[in-house]
């Protein structure tokens, strides 16, 4: 019965996941990082096991914080009305990302706060191989105002199927999805590209992200405050 409800949804959540991946935030931090170890030692094997533990502790950090949120929603029974309140934010979220593929950076903008950007880039500067892992998990917590609308609106939505071991992998999949793009732009880095180049790349297509990550929440948003209301139920019940 679970896996009949599951099978609806995985469409919805390997969608979200792809937008969610080339979250301009997580990869920009990616190429600071692989441009400041490679400025440091021009040692690319360094680099890259610095980098796949980075990506390891971003993956591990969003995982346990998209499960805690799950156990929680479901240990108080609170699925159902939190569907419309987040539904409601994360179109709200959806359109501040939309305004922004027209007037970036203008207004409010979903972005790492400027304080946190410093912590960062400090962070950087110091890296280790130990040190990776602290920043993975820094970076995983500030970087919320940038992929947290997606996420949260996936957790809400999987909290209304159940906890279930299928759920979990679901999950599991989710974030896997999400650090692909990382893992790919750290293997061509690795090979020989610049990441200058990334980041050129990122810059100039930044505003596209932007705009598909917004339509996709808004999308995600109506669709939650419409399960909650019953108008739809994709095998949600």
């Amino acid at each position: 019965m679970v896996t009949e409800i599951i099978l609806p949804t995985i469409p919805v959540v390997i969608t979200t996941a792809a937008i969610d991946s080339i979250n301009p935030c997580a990869i920009g931090v990616l190429v600071l990082l692989v441009a400041t170890l490679l400025g440091l030692s021009k040692n690319r094997h360094k680099m890259l096991v610095v980098g796949l533990i980075y990506i390891t502790a971003v993956f591990l950090t969003y995982l346990a914080a998209g499960f805690g949120l799950l156990v929680f929603i479901q240990k108080l029974n609170i699925s159902t009305q939190l569907s419309w309140i987040v539904g409601s934010l994360v179109i709200i979220l959806g359109f501040i990302e939309i305004k922004d593929f027209w007037w970036y950076g203008k207004g409010i903008s979903l972005q790492i706060p400027a304080r946190r950007a410093k912590q960062i880039m400090k962070l950087i500067d110091n890296v280790s191989i130990p040190g990776a892992i602290v920043l993975g998990m820094f970076v995983a917590a500030v970087e919320l105002p940038c992929t947290g609308g997606p996420y949260l609106a996936i957790t809400t939505l999987l909290a209304k199927i159940g906890l279930s071991w299928n759920v979990f992998w679901l999950l599991v999949f989710y974030n896997f999805i999400f650090v692909l793009p990382l893992l790919i732009i750290l293997g061509i880095v690795y090979f020989g590209a610049h990441p200058d180049r990334i980041k050129e790349w990122k810059d100039r297509e930044k505003r596209w992200m932007r705009l598909f990550m917004g339509i996709v929440m808004v999308i995600l948003g109506v669709l939650l405050i419409l399960w909650a209301y019953g108008t739809i139920s994709f095998g949600l019940g």
